[in-house]
């Protein structure tokens, strides 16, 4: 692997690393293996001090900002991809399902969601794209801004 292909390399290029996995706040595991794929638990996005970003898109928080708090959900998602693999180099992006609370009418969940689309792409290169949802909710636990799940297989 060359070292403009190492998603490390790329995430210290990017100023970037990723945080501590967060203790679950249910029962449940942040991923559980099935062969080759790993299934990472829903995850929202988590400030630096541990509280989240909450708030309603269209109402107080911008697409903008959410598109922020869906990268850090990126940023959390490849942690778990990271410690379920032992690397993010043996990680391929499978599958993401991102959730937005937002008002009614709201209809931009794409743009939001992009955060961490982009991101793992910036990061995973062509391992990172996906197959996608993006949704609105009218509530997500804790009052927090978006939720993201993702499935990741292991590459070789």
């Amino acid at each position: 692997m060359a070292a403009n292909d190492d998603p490390e390399a790329k995430l210290a290029a990017l100023g970037l690393t990723l945080p501590v996995l967060p203790t679950p706040l249910g029962t449940y595991v942040p991923f559980r293996m099935d062969g080759g794929t790993i299934y990472c638990s829903g995850q929202g996005p988590r400030k630096p001090d541990g509280t989240m970003h909450v708030g309603k898109v269209g109402a107080g928080v911008s697409v903008e900002e959410a598109y922020q708090h869906a990268r850090l959900v990126g940023l959390q998602l490849l942690a778990v991809a990271r410690a379920a693999a032992g690397s993010l180099a043996k990680v391929q992006a499978v599958k993401v399902l991102g959730m937005v609370n937002a008002v009614p009418d709201f209809g931009d969940q794409p743009k939001v969601i992009n955060g961490c689309s982009d991101l793992f792409v910036e990061v995973l290169g062509d391992w990172g794209r996906h197959a996608r949802s993006a949704v609105g909710m009218g509530s997500l636990p804790g009052g927090i801004s978006v939720e993201i799940e993702a499935i990741f297989r292991l590459r070789g």
